[in-house]
């Protein structure tokens, strides 16, 4: 059968033929992107853009140490200060239990996430959160930050994945044991797993090899960067619900580990995503 530009082909035609030259692009000309215009001309509003009545400012506190027990934190002097509503730290957050859940692309782990947003028996990396204030002012809550005493009891660290692999390396998670090694060892290790992967006979194929190069590379680590800043505004009402803004790609995943890490009924927590500038596989 024959296709004419603009007429729909018979139900039994069995192949079709254009009168015009062979389109680049089914269905025709693109369809605009429906935020396109907006984010050209600087009408979008991401995250960072929104402001609420009476809206406070959140700042936090975070280690200076890549590895350090902590002894105790005083936040006292932060809480009296005129502006300071409110400073928490993770005795405001539940000590969640062994569980996991899927993110995205990978699985976490409750317990690990409460260590994560908020430091508890010490701190892992440099510039991991271990408090945070919400001020009237940005100005008030940088000074609240100040006056907080976190008594730390400095651990060695290693920055080098080698160098952390070795026996007689310090140890981060005392709980952790390395999985898929027989026999299973009896002392802790920074390495969480060992996994092996086979394809056919390397030996053989070796022997089949004109030539055999071995090199050892080594890369650093890096890190998309977003086009807009992440940032999040949240509002809790007194009865009980809560509503956030935030910079995710994932709205729902966001409300569900939101509400499970604050003990809230997922019913009562809403999420809402507003313009992204980029996700790249973040």
């Amino acid at each position: 059968g024959e296709l004419t530009m603009g007429r729909a082909p018979s139900p039994w035609a069995t192949s079709i033929k254009y009168e015009e030259k062979d389109l680049k692009i089914v269905g025709g000309n693109p369809s605009e992107r429906a935020d396109a215009a907006d984010k050209v001309t600087g009408k979008a509003r991401y995250t960072a853009d929104y402001n609420l009545p009476g809206q406070l400012i959140g700042k936090v506190l975070r280690s200076p140490h890549a590895h350090a027990n902590i002894r105790s934190i005083d936040t006292s002097a932060a809480e009296a200060m005129t502006g300071v509503k409110a400073v928490v730290t993770c005795a405001d957050f539940p000590d969640m239990a062994v569980e996991h859940a899927a993110s995205g692309e990978l699985m976490v782990n409750f317990r690990d996430v409460t260590r994560n947003l908020m430091a508890r028996e010490k701190v892992y990396y440099d510039g991991h959160p271990v408090a945070a204030v919400a001020a009237t002012s940005e100005a008030i809550a940088l000074r609240a930050l100040k006056l907080i005493k976190v008594d730390y009891e400095v651990l060695p660290h290693v920055i080098d994945v080698v160098e952390a692999m070795k026996p007689d390396a310090p140890v981060l998670h005392d709980d952790q044991f390395t999985k898929g090694v027989e026999p299973a060892p009896d002392k802790p290790s920074n390495i969480a797993l060992r996994m092996e992967s086979k394809l056919g006979d390397v030996e053989e194929g070796f022997n089949q090899a004109d030539l055999i190069i071995e090199r050892e590379f080594n890369t650093k680590p890096s890190h998309q960067g977003y086009i807009e800043p992440q940032a999040s505004v949240a509002t809790y009402t007194d009865g009980g619900h809560a509503e956030i803004w935030t910079s995710t790609q994932g709205h729902f995943v966001m409300r569900a580990q939101v509400a499970k890490l604050l003990q809230m009924d997922v019913s009562k927590v809403k999420v809402t995503a507003p313009e992204l500038g980029g996700g790249f596989g973040g």
